[in-house]
């Protein structure tokens, strides 16, 4: 390699390394490196060369490659400690001497350099060290970098994730509090104390709630008791690996019988991105993980999917579904603290941005680095459109520019539609680099961010850099504010935003996600083309990995459903306890259903027998409980649909999962994988737990008897304990065991599981190496889409973003560089996401929010308070005077209700004129009202939340009536401050009455508003708890939503505790506005007044007016049946149910509809004449007749002579469906529908359905149709079954043929050790296991496929039967499971003679299990019949395959069979050779490649197959032959008329139709069909083409002639032997007239003058006339001449024929003419051949 390109190489490593981005392709990359010959022997041949160079200006280059070198170096040990030590060390062997002679000849080596290599030399040793140890076996070994004494860990290097020592001592970790009065000490502390602080929020829940439940183990009450910082399932099992797009996911089950009563969709339990800790030995060692998907249907059954963090993924190797783990959770949203906690640890501390202000807190501003003095801004876009001209631009400021830091020159608030406090917003936000803008509820926040971005977007010319675009980054706490931002900005930007966030509810903006963004046309085109190759390569490995995984996923899940079938578990069970398991049951019933029933469920107690003894005590005991479930199940079914409201898990949810993240399958896949693994298990498992009916179905067959209900309930019951427990049997104790049915049932559950759990060990060991891959692409491909994110952002020109996706996507931030960034609800967020979201371009910083509305969330209360870890980086700059902007007009509450807030939570808020106009609230006496009550709370048992019933039913009941007052569903929101009470609302709020009313928490309703709220505030209990009610930020949102009117419910008197809410009280009692009731006040009678303190009371205005009946008369004349109501007062709506009277028509017929129903015309049937036609019909009263369809049945004749079947109003059939019968083309008669024989006249065909019935050469009749059969051209296989027996005793499966082909069902033949596995006509590879027969007298010492070098041992056998009794089998054979005392009649029955003998032996027939007397049949299997074939079983006829006793004799005969079957197949050299004469044959026919290039392929493939036979070679040499002769047909298809080329075409596609049918082989009849066909086609052509060529000479004669012949080739019958001499009479008459070139002389006359010219072909041309001539030398025309017969000009100048001339190549058959581009290319082509 180049020295040159070689340190290219180098220097390219060292940057790609440095990128933070993409560390998973870097880690490819380098693994690449580690293993490739660049590192062996390039590098290190080009350090040592360094000591030898002589030239000084190279030498001086060296340090710079040197330095890169041992950087990668450093990378390389830092990613494969293990893999790469030995290589490296090659290396720094050489790099110390390289540098020593460098630096004796002068060279500069910086000491940075040195140290460098100091600090590799040393980290290497110590890995040597480690490997000699024999500690260093994997790359996942973790490097400890030495530490010096003292030295207070930084919170670079701290774990996020909770440490050993964490969860076992009780260490109280180091903390600062956030520091809010004041300065912070330095850049370095502030960042600690905020990581310090945020990583001890989630994890001290964690750390307090495992100390505690270490503590409590040995309680009983463990899965009772209640833990306040975490939550606990029990028998957590690890079910099987999944693929999602972020990478590998586990299917996880936990125990749900503890959480009964969890409402999961309302649960905060397992979200998305909540961190677990699973442990199966009391925390010593942890898994860590966090939820990657939560499905609401799968958890309920406890099924959740986690993805484990990389230091748990390599424990999780050894993991298996049996693992029975504790599983802890805490509530934290885990995802955002780990990408805040990295950002912070990644952060440079020169790099944030702002630091005199956010760290140092000085509190003079500068302006922003991007200003000067004279920077002119364009305001014009946001003058307000509405504003005359004059007013709008005064000065004539039209569209001219203002200095913006002189905010004296601006155009005036008026103009810009602001009021005086959102113009100093507006001016502090543009002209500050960090500007705080507080906006109390309605004094329009949004609306001045709006305008804040409308200015920068429109002048973005000034702060945009022109190298780099960067965008505005406006950051919002919550999706819905950043939907409500963005869309405000689409008003005046249509393009170039880009959204990251959670799921958009938005319909404007879900064009702007990354998701949509990525798959606008042309995106991935313009990327890079390494990105894009990179992105084939990395979904192609993920796509395979999945694929492989995915099956052996399955087979793990599968394990847990049911019992395994034992065949399954065979390769895992000793051969010893394999043999007492199979030779187990003693009934000889069960051996009959052995083959449909499972040994393993009747050895686990589960099986046939154990219920045949139980069915007696059982009948009539059926489960009485399982009745009644099934009824209650029925009860109440017809639910009526209540309103939907947005579960709160699926709010947090949606706020959690980035868009982009989620790719959930579809359901139709999903239910397909679902699919797949039950029926997967139904395959391998014996039993399944979920439905036993399966399995039950085979027993009953063969046993008559019926399973109960309750049996089955039980057994499943039992199944199910025993499959969850955990104790396995050691391998030691189960060595030890020999007999398999002598150990009790626990002992056999205990053996059942440690074969399970070596299955599934062995599982997950083969799936192991597939999860790594798809792991490590699926991390390469979230680079790979970070970068394509990157792409995208850059060009973006507003991107909005979640806190928790800007702490997500912050590396990307720091590549985009925002300048300008906009926190939006910035009060809400704590400071370290806020600092995250900042990168060093960063030039001006905006917050927007309110400190005294909601504040960030903290997880531990102590930390919120305490440490204040919930003031915000806005709230703390605020404390600390730095300058901000309060806007103080409200532009949403009527004044009535903005007094709650103004003085009590803020000072001096003052009210917009635009609330003043406010109409009062209809139906009620007041537009702000406190409901008083004492109804007590109720507690919800999960989840720390409550409910107040009497609140809830108040609430709606308010609702309706407000509803009934005709305001729309969508003025209304009903607010709540528990969740509890969220769900108790929905269940009294029925779909068809309210939809269209919003219900949500207060929480999540900050920065909304409505014209009427109604708040229920829920606590009301003795103790006088308020909760959350006495935070005074959530007090401010709740009282702060309405516009219009105010309504709240609760227990005044204990929120008077609270001072805040005592004030508010102290100003409602004031004005009147609170009291027990709340009087309405109907809008018909005004003197009409109700109080209303419960639901109850609201059933005096049963319609929302009065208890008055209305009594309104309607416009038809009824009265208005219903209560007096508000609504529908001009009774549009109404409709009135009494009957309809109306007289309709002059016969006084009356309407027979309802009131409201209109009339319409009169439908009573009278008597009418139709005109048309003069028939009497009973016609509807209001049908003119002229309009109506008679009904009587048309007389007319149709064209074709039959009668119409239509009525007499329709019009008469076109096509006519009387059958009539006609004569088909192949001249049988054929019943077909009328309209039919039209279309035959016009030549389209019918299928004839006349039976074949022709005799095949096999002898059987035809079983196919005229049609089927091509009329008898080609007829349909023969598919009379073959019946024969097979050489294997098998019979053969296909239809009749005339030799058998190889059988093709599954091989049967198996030993004790192993089973055939091929199809059983391919030859068996023979068992090279030693043989197994041996006794205490003999011992086989061949191998298990040769004959036995031992005699039979006639010992009699001294074991005893399990029913006490001596053996009646042979020494070392399996002992019969017959008794001669138990089963003596059954034994002693005679068939060969010698049963009844005292000392009489059995054998038993292990493949049918009979037992006979052993003398008898050893006779028997040793006489010689001379018919090669198995011995059967005397009795039942099964095929005598395993067996000890007769092995020699079995193998002889299997023997036989091999050679058999190696003769079908036939010789293998035999069968190469054949395949080598067709390849070569193929490969020379280029007519075929050419005609059928399909076809070519076709058999290019089947020659290429490995398991080739005498008969396939025999059936490709057919079909190569067959399609050789169409091609050659299909070729000379251009020489016939143009016109006959179709109908030719047509029929040699019938041909290779019948030729496309699968066969295994050709028959006889199948060849005659196909050659006579072939023949009568080649007859044809050749006719046509003679004809084609001498059309001038054919005489009347001729052509009748012609025409006879032709009728004889195109009729559709067999073309038969006589049909054929016919024609080739008549050819050979017309050969002599017609000469086949078309040049009116002879063939052989052709031949001699070719010869006597002797030019090379393509030497003859015609003149335009068809008059033949020749061009002599190289056949190029050189001059021009005149035909000597028709004077036409012939001949060309130049090499060029004149254009009216052609080659004639019906003289010599050439393609092209001699002197031609064609001509010359080929020239060219065959001299370069014979250069090369």
């Amino acid at each position: 390699m180049k020295p040159s390109f070689l340190q290219l190489i180098c220097q390219v490593l060292r940057k790609a390394c440095s990128s933070r981005m993409d560390r998973q392709s870097v880690q490819q990359l380098l693994g690449v490196v580690k293993e490739s010959n660049f590192l062996k022997i390039c590098l290190p041949q080009y350090v040592s060369d360094m000591m030898t160079e002589a030239v000084p200006a190279v030498r001086d280059q060296y340090p710079v490659h040197i330095s890169n070198i041992i950087s990668l170096l450093q990378d390389l040990i830092s990613i494969f400690p293990a893999s790469s030590v030995q290589n490296v060390s090659i290396l720094l062997t050489v790099l110390p001497a390289s540098i020593n002679t460098l630096r004796t000849s002068g060279v500069d080596i910086t000491e940075e350099m040195e140290n460098n290599l100091n600090k590799v030399q040393m980290l290497v040793q110590h890995l040597q060290e480690k490997r000699r140890e024999g500690t260093l076996r994997a790359d996942n070994y973790t490097l400890l970098q030495p530490q010096t004494d003292g030295q207070e860990e930084t919170y670079r290097t701290m774990a996020i994730y909770p440490t050993y020592s964490e969860i076992h001592h009780d260490e109280k970790p180091f903390l600062r509090p956030n520091i809010v009065s004041g300065r912070y000490e330095s850049t370095s502390i502030y960042l600690d104390t905020h990581f310090r602080l945020l990583r001890e929020d989630f994890i001290r829940p964690l750390r307090e709630g495992i100390l505690e439940l270490l503590q409590s183990f040995e309680d009983k009450g463990l899965r009772k008791k209640k833990f306040d910082d975490i939550r606990i399932y029990f028998d957590t099992r690890i079910i099987s690996p999944l693929c999602s797009p972020s990478g590998i996911v586990y299917k996880v089950q936990f125990d749900v019988k503890p959480l009964k009563f969890v409402r999961w969709q309302n649960s905060k339990r397992l979200l998305y991105g909540s961190l677990v800790c699973l442990s199966k030995d009391h925390f010593e060692t942890c898994l860590f993980a966090a939820v990657s998907n939560r499905d609401n249907a799968e958890i309920a059954d406890g099924i959740v999917q986690l993805c484990f963090n990389a230091q748990s993924q390599a424990l999780l190797a050894e993991v298996q579904p049996s693992d029975s783990f504790l599983m802890v959770e805490t509530t934290a949203y885990f995802e955002a603290y780990r990408h805040v906690l990295e950002g912070l640890q990644e952060i440079q501390e020169e790099d944030i941005p702002f630091q005199k202000y956010i760290v140092e807190c000085d509190a003079q501003v500068k302006s922003p680095a991007y200003l000067t003095m004279d920077t002119a801004y364009n305001f014009a876009p946001l003058m307000k459109d509405s504003l005359p001209d004059e007013e709008r631009y005064p000065d004539g400021l039209r569209m001219q520019s203002v200095p913006v830091l002189d905010p004296k020159r601006w155009p005036s608030m008026e103009a810009l539609g602001l009021d005086e406090s959102q113009m100093q917003a507006l001016s502090l936000a543009l002209t500050k680099e960090l500007a705080i803008i507080q906006g109390p509820p309605g004094t329009g926040k949004t609306y001045v961010g709006l305008k804040i971005v409308e200015a920068l977007l429109t002048n973005k010319h000034v702060w945009q850099s022109t190298v780099q675009k960067s965008p505005i980054l406006i950051v919002c706490y919550t999706n819905h504010a950043l939907d409500q931002f963005l869309e405000g900005i689409y008003t005046f930007q249509k393009n170039g935003m880009v959204r990251v966030g959670g799921r958009s509810s938005s319909e404007v903006l879900k064009q702007f996600t990354l998701r949509e963004l990525r798959k606008k046309c042309g995106f991935r085109q313009n990327l890079p083309m390494h990105l894009r190759r990179a992105y084939v390569n990395i979904t192609s490995e993920m796509k395979q990995a999945e694929q492989k995984l995915l099956e052996g996923a399955k087979h793990l899940e599968c394990t847990t459903y049911g019992v395994l079938h034992e065949h399954h578990l065979e390769a895992f069970i000793a051969p010893q306890h394999w043999n007492s398991l199979m030779n187990g049951v003693d009934d000889e019933e069960f051996h009959y259903s052995a083959s449909k029933h499972s040994m393993i469920l009747e050895w686990l107690g589960l099986g046939v027998t154990v219920f045949t003894q139980t069915a007696a005590e059982n009948t009539g005991a059926d489960d009485p409980g399982g009745q009644q479930e099934r009824e209650g199940y029925w009860e109440g079914g017809a639910e009526e649909e209540l309103l939907e409201i947005a579960e709160e898990a699926d709010l947090i949810q949606a706020d959690r999962v980035i868009d982009d993240e989620e790719a959930a399958k579809p359901q139709g896949r999903k239910e397909q994988e679902h699919r797949a693994v039950h029926e997967l298990a139904s395959m391998l498992l014996a039993m399944k737990l979920e439905d036993q009916e399966g399995t039950a179905q085979p027993q009953q067959k063969t046993m008559e008897w019926e399973i109960t209900a309750a049996q089955r309930k039980k057994l499943k019951q039992k199944m199910k304990v025993e499959l969850r427990k955990l104790s396995a049997m050691t391998e030691l104790e189960a060595k030890a065991i020999q007999d398999l049915w002598q150990l009790d049932l626990s002992s056999r559950w205990r053996l059942y599981r440690l074969w399970l759990q070596t299955y599934q060990r062995a599982i997950r060991q083969r799936i192991l190496q597939h999860e790594q891959q798809y792991q490590a692409a699926a991390e390469r491909l979230t680079e790979l889409r970070l970068q394509e994110d990157l792409c995208i952002l850059k060009e973006a020109q507003i991107v909005g973003m979640t806190t928790t996706g800007a702490a997500k996507y912050r590396q990307i931030l720091q590549k985009v560089e925002p300048r300008i960034v906009i926190v939006e609800e910035a009060a809400e967020v704590l400071e370290a996401h806020t600092i995250t979201t900042l990168s060093k371009a960063c030039q001006h910083l905006i917050l927007i929010g309110d400190h005294q509305q909601l504040r960030p969330s903290a997880n531990v209360y102590d930390l919120a308070k305490n440490f204040n870890l919930e003031v915000s980086l806005f709230e703390r700059l605020v404390k600390v005077d730095f300058p901000f902007v309060r806007l103080k007009y409200q532009h949403r509450m009527r004044p009535e209700i903005a007094q709650l807030l103004s003085p009590h939570i803020y000072q001096d808020l003052e009210n917009h004129p635009s609330v003043l106009t406010y109409e009062n609230i209809k139906g009620v006496l007041s537009n702000l009202f406190f409901v008083e009550h004492d109804f007590p709370e109720q507690e919800i048992r999960e989840g720390k939340s409550h409910q107040n019933p009497h609140e809830a039913q108040f609430v709606v009941e308010l609702c309706k009536y407000f509803l009934c007052q005709d305001y729309l569903p969508s003025q209304i929101t009903i607010l709540t401050t528990y969740t509890g009470q969220l769900f108790c609302l929905r269940k009294l709020m029925p779909a068809k009455t309210f939809a269209g009313v919003k219900v949500h928490v207060v929480d999540k309703y900050q920065g909304e508003e409505n014209d009427i709220i109604l708040l229920s505030l829920v606590r009301s209990n003795k103790e006088e708890r308020t909760g959350f009610l006495q935070i005074p930020n959530r007090i401010c949102v709740a009282l702060s939503r309405a516009k219009k009117g105010l309504y709240c419910i609760g227990n005044m008197r204990m929120l008077g505790k609270v001072p805040l809410w005592s004030k508010i009280i102290h100003t409602l009692r004031e004005k009147g506005h609170i009291g027990s009731s709340l009087m309405l006040c109907c809008q018909n009678h005004p003197e009409t007044k109700t109080l209303v303190s419960t639901a109850a009371d609201f059933s005096k205005v049963p319609e929302g007016g009065c208890s008055r009946p209305c009594e309104c008369r309607l416009s038809c004349g009824h009265v208005c049946t219903r209560a007096c109501h508000p609504y529908d007062t001009q009774h549009k709506e109404y409709q009135c149910l009494k009957p309809c009277q109306k007289v309709l028509c002059a016969d006084g017929h009356r309407c027979l509809r309802l009131c409201y129903e209109p009339c319409g015309p009169c439908m009573v049937k009278v008597e009418k004449t139709i005109s048309k036609c003069g028939h009497l019909q009973m016609v509807p009263c209001s049908t003119p007749d002229s309009e109506f369809l008679c009904q009587e049945p048309c007389q007319k004749k149709l064209n074709c002579g039959h009668t119409c079947k239509k009525s007499c109003g329709q019009e008469c059939t076109t096509w006519c469906p009387e059958l009539v019968t006609v004569t088909l083309k192949c001249g049988h008669k054929q019943q077909v529908k009328c309209w039919i024989t039209e279309e035959m006249k016009r030549g389209k065909p019918v299928e004839c359905k006349t039976k074949c019935s022709a005799t095949l050469e096999c002898g059987h009749v035809c079983s196919g149709s005229c049609h089927t059969c091509f009329e008898g051209r080609f007829h349909k296989p023969c598919n009379s079954p073959c019946k024969r027996f097979l050489v294997c005793a098998h019979k053969c499966q296909q239809p009749c043929t005339t030799e058998c082909p190889p059988c093709q069902l599954p091989c049967q033949n198996h030993c004790v050790h192993s089973r055939c596995q091929k199809k059983c006509g391919e030859l068996c590879f023979p068992c090279a296991e030693p043989c197994e027969w041996q006794c205490q007298h003999y011992q086989c010492t061949n191998l298990c496929c040769e004959p036995c070098n031992r005699p039979r041992c006639n010992v009699p056998c001294a074991k005893l039967l399990r029913c006490g009794h001596p053996c009646v089998g042979l020494c070392g054979e399996p002992c019969p499971q017959k008794c001669l005392i138990c089963d003596h009649e059954e034994l002693t029955q005679i068939f060969f003679g010698f049963e009844e003998d005292p000392d009489a032996r059995f054998v038993q027939l292990e493949d049918c299990g009979h037992v006979f007397e052993s003398h008898g049949l050893d006779h028997y299997m040793d006489e010689d019949n001379d018919v090669i074939k198995l011995k059967v079983c005397p009795i039942c006829q099964t095929p005598i395959r395993k067996n000890l006793r007769y092995g020699t004799v079995v193998k002889r005969w299997l023997d036989e069979i091999e050679k058999v079957k190696e003769k079908i197949q036939g010789p293998a050299q035999e069968i190469e050779s054949s395949r080598q004469r067709l390849q070569a044959a193929l490969t020379g026919n280029a007519v075929l490649q050419r005609n059928l290039p399909l076809k070519y392929l076709m058999l290019e493939d089947k020659l290429k197959a490995s398991d080739l036979s005498t008969k396939s070679i025999g059936l490709i040499e057919n079909q190569l032959n067959f399609y050789k002769r169409i091609a050659d047909l299909t070729n000379s298809v251009s020489k016939t008329d143009a016109s006959e080329r179709q109908g030719l075409r047509k029929r040699l596609d019938e041909v290779q139709e019948w030729l496309d049918k699968p066969r295994l082989s050709f028959t006889g009849q199948e060849l005659s069909d196909l050659q006579s066909e072939l023949q009568r086609l080649t007859y044809l052509l050749s006719l046509l083409s003679r004809c084609n060529g001498a059309r001038a000479k054919i005489t009347p004669a001729l052509a009748a002639e012609i025409a006879g012949t032709r009728k004889i080739l195109e009729q559709t019958k067999k073309f038969t032997g006589e049909d054929e001499a016919a024609v080739k009479k008549a050819l050979a008459r017309l050969s002599s007239a017609l000469p086949s070139s078309g040049l009116g002389i002879s063939e052989a006359e052709r031949v001699q003058i070719v010869g006597a010219i002797g030019c090379p072909r393509g030497h003859w041309f015609k003149c335009r006339n068809g008059h033949i001539y020749v061009i002599g030398e190289c056949g190029g025309a050189m001059e021009q001449s005149r035909c000597p017969e028709c004077e036409a000009p012939i001949g060309g100048t130049n090499h060029t024929l004149d254009s009216s001339n052609s080659l004639a190549s019906e003289m010599d058959g050439a393609t092209h003419a001699a002197w031609s581009e064609t001509a010359n290319n080929l020239l060219n082509f065959e001299e370069l051949q014979r250069l090369l």
